[in-house]
C-alpha cells in the first residue's frame, strides 16, 4: 500500500470540515474528484474513515485515529520544508499568522515587507468571537504566530506582550461631554451603551471595567465586529468602550480618556514552542516587539 501526499492533505481538510463540498471549495478541486480520492484512500486502508448518512459525513473512530497520525506526518513535512527554506535565506521565507486584530497588525506587516519584500504572509483572519481558535491553530502547527488582545495560558504556547492600548469611551459628535479631556464612568452611567455580544472576549473585558467602576450599563445594541460598534456610535445610538493608541485619529466620533489607570488592553504575539519556527517567523516576531515599542 502506497499513500500519496495529496491523499493525506485532502483527507485532513475533509476530516476537519466534515463536509465534502466545502472541503472541495477550499482545496479548489471538483467535489466528485475529491470524493473519489477519499474513497480510494479508504480502499487502500481497508476501512471506512467516515460515517455517511443522508449525504452528511462524520469522522468515525478509524478516521479519528488516522487523522491524528496524518496531522503529525504533515506537520513534520511542513516543518522540514520551513527548515529547507531557511537554508535559502530569510528573504524567501513564508510566515503563517492567525489574528483577530488585522487592523492593528496590517501596518506592521507593511513595514516588515518594506525591509524584506520577498517574504510572503499567509493570514488566517479569526472572528473575534472565535479568538480561542488561534491557540488551537498554533498547537496544530497551522499557524506559526498568533496576534491578538488575549493571553491563552496554554501549555507550550509562549506569549509576549508587544502593544498596550488604552481603553477610551467613544462618544458621538454632539455628546454633552464631547469637549472634555477625560471623564469618570459614573458621569455616563445612565447613557445607552453599544456592546459586543456575550462570549466575545472584549465583552468580558468591558464588563470588568464597568464592574470596577461600580456602574450598571444600559446596553441597547450588541455587535460582533469593531466596525459595527464604531458605526453605531457615529450614528448617535450610544457610547462604547474602544481601545486606542496615542496618535489614533478617529474622525467619526470622540475618544474620551477614562479616569481609571487600569483601563489597558495588551496585544500579544504568540507561538508554539514545540514547533519549528522559521527564520522569517522569528525575525517577524522580533520585529513586532521593535515596531510597537516605537509607537
Amino acid at each position: 500500500m502506497t499513500l500519496e501526499l495529496l491523499q493525506l492533505q485532502y483527507f485532513r481538510t475533509v476530516a476537519r470540515m466534515e463536509h465534502m463540498t466545502k472541503a472541495a471549495e477550499q482545496l479548489h478541486i471538483a467535489q466528485p474528484a475529491l470524493s473519489k480520492t477519499i474513497s480510494r484512500l479508504e480502499e487502500d486502508l481497508g476501512v471506512p474513515l467516515f460515517d455517511r448518512a443522508n449525504r452528511q459525513i462524520r469522522l468515525n473512530a478509524f478516521g479519528k485515529v488516522f487523522l491524528a497520525k496524518v496531522e503529525t506526518a504533515l506537520s513534520s513535512l511542513e516543518e522540514g520544508k520551513k527548515e529547507v527554506m531557511d537554508l535559502a535565506g530569510l528573504e524567501r521565507g513564508v510566515i503563517s499568522i492567525a489574528t483577530n486584530a488585522l487592523n492593528r497588525l496590517s501596518p506592521a506587516i507593511a513595514a516588515f515587507r518594506e525591509r524584506f519584500p520577498d517574504v510572503s504572509f499567509r493570514i488566517n483572519q479569526i472572528a473575534p468571537a472565535e479568538t480561542y481558535s488561534i491557540g488551537e491553530l498554533l498547537e496544530q502547527g497551522i499557524a506559526d504566530l498568533g496576534f491578538g488582545p488575549m493571553s491563552f495560558h496554554k501549555p507550550g504556547i509562549r506569549e509576549v506582550p508587544v502593544l498596550q492600548t488604552e481603553v477610551f469611551l467613544a462618544v458621538p459628535r454632539g455628546h454633552r461631554y464631547e469637549h472634555q479631556s477625560s471623564i469618570t464612568l459614573e458621569q455616563v452611567a445612565d447613557d445607552p451603551f453599544i456592546e459586543y455580544k456575550i462570549g466575545h472576549p472584549f465583552r468580558e473585558a468591558n464588563d470588568e471595567i464597568s464592574s470596577r467602576a461600580g456602574i450598571q450599563r444600559t446596553i441597547v445594541c450588541e455587535v460582533e465586529e469593531p466596525a459595527a460598534l464604531g458605526s453605531l456610535v457615529q450614528a448617535g445610538l450610544g457610547v462604547a468602550f474602544v481601545p486606542g493608541c496615542k496618535g489614533d485619529d478617529v474622525p467619526q466620533y470622540t475618544l474620551l480618556h477614562i479616569e481609571d489607570p487600569d483601563n489597558k488592553r495588551a496585544f500579544y504575539v504568540s507561538w508554539n514552542e514545540a514547533r519549528y519556527l522559521s527564520e522569517a517567523a522569528r525575525e517577524f516576531q522580533r520585529f513586532l516587539v521593535e515596531y510597537y515599542a516605537e509607537k
